[in-house]
């Protein structure tokens, strides 16, 4: 299907950054959660001879063109289609003791899922809602967006979407239901909005496409349970990688992190440890990378990307 190729020819975020947290992995395998288009994957194999990588995406178009473009590195490369919270059980299955010396995981959606219309996620598109990045399950945008009450509404628009105009969107979306239509939405969420407020900050319905977006795939709920699985999934020296773009995504990637730098210890802070806690992860460059200005002019998609990195210890 080499025909869908163009759709997913992005630059990915970061790369060359990416690629340089791997730099000093032992051989082994990178467990990349987040496969879509496998930009960053390519440019790991093509890099260090090495290693090797086991991608994991729940979205089968992405993984069509993955595929392809990692068949030139033959047994260096496996795929296989699962939500990332899955993540302990593919690598028993897949790799059994092999070992893992890498973990990377590009939160969000991608690029080529914003650009084809008929995914739902973009108010740029005139579009059936759905958002769902597993075609196979049954809560869509649709549902959500129909069917929620004005307070679950307004709680993912607010939880999901830091949007402080939640109440009003939620209760204009109910009383123009049924809502059918990406532009529809857009438009119910932009005129919700007080003027004054949507003259700054990007399109008024953005927060309310993520909010919906997150919640249809449950992403910040399955995020803990990933990241957690591949710190301990590492072996010692193997680097953790994870590029976020949400308040909400990066504020759990830091608390996992930073638990798993701790140990979970529960001694006071300033004094010195006596319960026993045994740190998994040592931080590297504490308080997360952001793209440069360069990267960020050519790629506005990276404008709000934070790069966290750990090493197992």
């Amino acid at each position: 299907m080499a025909e869908n190729h163009d759709e997913f020819d992005h630059q990915p975020v970061m790369l060359d950054e990416i690629v340089a947290a791997f730099d000093s992995v032992p051989a082994g395998w990178v467990i990349d959660a987040t496969l879509g288009g496998a930009g960053h994957s390519v440019a790991i194999l093509d890099a260090y001879p090495h290693l090797c990588v086991l991608g994991i995406d729940q979205d089968v178009d992405a993984l069509v063109v993955a595929r392809d473009r990692l068949a030139r590195f033959g047994e260096r490369a496996r795929t296989v289609q699962a939500r990332f919270d899955s993540f302990a059980a593919i690598v028993r299955s897949e790799l059994h003791d092999q070992p893992i010396v890498g973990a990377l995981f590009d939160l969000g959606v991608s690029s080529p899922q914003f650009d084809r219309a008929e995914r739902g996620f973009s108010y740029r598109f005139d579009a059936a809602l759905d958002m769902r990045m597993d075609a196979s399950q049954s809560l869509s945008a649709m549902t959500v967006v129909n069917e929620y009450d004005e307070k679950q509404l307004a709680r993912v628009l607010r939880d999901f979407g830091d949007e402080r105009f939640a109440g009003r969107i939620a209760r204009s979306i109910i009383a123009a239901r049924p809502v059918e239509t990406t532009t529809q939405l857009a438009e119910i969420t932009r005129d919700a909005i007080p003027a004054p407020a949507r003259r700054t900050g990007g399109h008024p319905a953005k927060r309310t496409f993520q909010a919906i977006r997150i919640e249809v795939n449950n992403e910040l709920t399955i995020l803990p349970v990933a990241v957690e699985a591949a710190i301990d999934s590492l072996s010692t020296g193997g680097r953790l990688v994870v590029l976020s773009y949400h308040s909400g995504e990066d504020r759990i990637v830091k608390k996992v992190m930073r638990d798993a730098e701790s140990g979970g210890c529960t001694c006071p802070p300033n004094l010195p440890c006596v319960c026993g806690a045994l740190s998994k992860v040592r931080l590297i460059r504490r308080g997360g990378t952001t793209p440069s200005a360069s990267e960020c002019s050519v790629n506005p998609r990276a404008e709000s990307a934070r790069l966290r990195l750990a090493e197992r210890s």
